[in-house]
């Protein structure tokens, strides 16, 4: 039904989109909490978004925001190890 152009086309915007909620997220949160906090849920839809928009590039072939993505999607993933570590060593402490 779709064809291949358009279907990476909504690749990449439901990915755009994805990355664009994380900062609409750690906005309510922070007003919520009347101070500045970036929840774990802004790290998730960052790496989601990131994913999608790195298979976006790559089927693109672009190569600057293929890089750009990649080290996004390795930082945010990292912040994720970070948050479930702590977690779990505060549970078993």
């Amino acid at each position: 039904m779709f064809s291949t152009e358009s279907s990476i086309l909504v690749l990449g915007l439901v990915g755009q989109a994805l990355f664009s909620m994380r900062f609409i997220i750690q906005w309510v949160y922070s007003e919520k909490r009347r101070q500045s906090v970036i929840p774990t849920a802004f790290w998730y839809f960052s790496l989601g978004g990131s994913l999608l928009l790195l298979v976006y590039s790559l089927l693109r072939r672009d190569l600057v925001f293929t890089l750009g993505q990649s080290s996004g999607f390795l930082i945010y993933g990292r912040n994720l190890y970070f948050i479930h570590k702590q977690r779990k060593e505060s549970a078993i402490a």
